[in-house]
């Protein structure tokens, strides 16, 4: 594997004012990377997130038609995500070691092709082999794992400060975008080609094409933003302890591990209950109406959350150095009550749980954008990707790895109780309802999690950055734990 390339940018990647001061100091030998050059690579990263998120949610689109297809159960249901980021959150670490010592544009090239193909070669298994189709979309998580470990620590190795949560900003909208188009073109695509599998054929070809200009366009180098330019490699045990001994780091990736639980859970499960909930209130409903809907709520309310959450944290945080935590704890807090009355009245009036939704999962998404900013200021740059990829496996491993699986468990138990099968209209709404309740509770226990973090940012941050900016004394990058 080639090692990275030695690229750096070196002028201001705005000619805002606020922003004059974020230059970057040129280190001997090293290149320059232009201000438009810069903005094309988030430019290239936005898009692949966009479709990352667009084919991990595309069979909530057509949900339905899947179940209909192999017939499945509710939790064979949930096991199709389940067995997808089982494998994103067991790869993730070995991507994230690699990441912090090769070149991460051609980790994430040959990654997006792996996963362009699995893709791709999924919508082609007939209906008699589903375990073959279940293989192939744990696979799917191999090759995402490629990309998401990495991509965050580019764009911090291309800006600092304010502009870095800008372009994180713009970098996460995608999730919400890329969710959102998701079941909106999956379920639409399905019903205009007369077959679901025309869904997972759209993401493949659009891969491809960004992997032509991942390997065109230059890779910085590490630490280039945060003036750290003679930085090297520890032994990956010394990595694991430092990054396990960072409170900030572990606190706020358990916080972030709640919101994957919370949105893991609501991305697969909610069009199918909202779909049953219409059914049992007018007898009528379609599920590509359902899913258009759902994903108009989820680009919108990703697009206000995102935006929100970062835009109050650059204000912020020049005053109150603890804001970030905080703000996260906020979002979580106040997403969890608006959840639950959704929940409660989906039953009674689906115009106002879809109200609901929306503010729920915009308060949520408020710490999207944020996460990633905590997690590159306080982990020096040799670390970052290991770093979000220890953070990858805990908030799936404890998140949405099994949350949708979970949920469909617990609603195929309840629903023995009922004479009707369980996925009739009427049982399946039931069922699902009792078992949904428990994501307003998990977002209360992550807003505890940020809040704690909030104690602990001010000093790692300061440690990280005396470790960055002066490597040769030894410095510890956190506290001693």
């Amino acid at each position: 594997m080639m090692k990275s390339e030695d690229f750096t940018d070196t002028s201001p990647l705005l000619e805002e004012e606020e922003d004059r001061e974020e230059t970057i100091q040129e280190g001997a030998g090293q290149k320059r990377i232009s201000r438009g050059t810069a903005y094309v690579i988030v430019a290239v990263l936005f898009v692949v997130n966009l479709l990352n998120y667009m084919d991990r949610y595309t069979l909530a689109g057509v949900l339905d038609q899947v179940q209909t297809y192999y017939g499945l159960n509710n939790s064979q249901d949930g096991l199709l995500q389940t067995v997808f980021v089982l494998t994103y959150m067991v790869c993730s670490p070995v991507f994230g070691y690699l990441g912090d010592r090769y070149s991460r544009k051609y980790l994430m090239a040959g990654g997006i092709l792996f996963w362009s193909g699995i893709t791709l070669s999924g919508s082609f298994i007939d209906k008699n082999h589903f375990w073959l189709f279940l293989t192939l979309r744990a696979l799917v998580g191999v090759g995402e794992a490629s990309y998401i470990t990495v991509s965050t620590t580019i764009i911090g190795d291309l800006f600092q400060d304010s502009m870095r949560t800008k372009m994180l900003i713009v970098f996460n909208v995608a999730i919400p975008c890329g969710s959102g188009l998701g079941y909106i073109v999956g379920s639409n695509v399905a019903r205009w080609l007369g077959a679901w599998q025309w869904a997972l054929r759209v993401t493949p070809g659009l891969g491809v094409i960004c992997v032509l200009f991942i390997l065109i366009l230059p890779e910085p180098t590490r630490g280039s933003a945060d003036g750290g330019t003679n930085l090297t490699n520890t032994s990956l045990l010394r990595d694991i302890r430092e990054l396990v001994c960072n409170r900030t780091l572990v606190l706020s990736s358990f916080g972030f591990t709640s919101v994957a639980f919370v949105t893991g859970t609501l991305a697969l499960w909610a069009p199918i209950y909202v779909l049953d909930s219409i059914k049992i209130q007018s007898g009528e409903a379609h599920q590509a109406s359902v899913s258009l809907i759902f994903g108009i709520l989820t680009v919108a309310a990703g697009l206000s959350g995102v935006a929100i959450g970062g835009e109050t944290s650059r204000r912020m945080k020049g005053r109150y150095p603890r804001a970030d935590p905080v703000i996260c704890a906020c979002g979580m807090l106040v997403g969890a009550p608006l959840l639950f009355l959704a929940l409660y009245m989906s039953e009674y009036n689906t115009t106002v749980a879809w109200i609901l939704i929306f503010l729920g999962e915009t308060a949520v998404c408020i710490n999207w954008s944020i996460v990633n900013d905590i997690l590159l200021y306080v982990v020096i740059p040799t670390r970052r990707a290991l770093a979000s990829a220890g953070q990858i496996f805990l908030c799936h491993a404890l998140g949405d790895a099994g949350s949708p699986y979970i949920i469909g468990v617990v609603s195929d138990a309840l629903a023995k109780g009922y004479t009707l099968p369980a996925t009739s209209p009427s049982v399946q709404f039931a069922t699902l309802q009792i078992a949904l309740y428990v994501t307003p509770f998990v977002s209360v226990i992550g807003g505890a999690f940020f809040l704690a973090a909030s104690l602990f940012v001010v000093e790692d941050r300061e440690a990280a950055k005396r470790a960055t900016e002066f490597p040769s004394t030894g410095i510890r990058s956190v506290p001693k734990c």
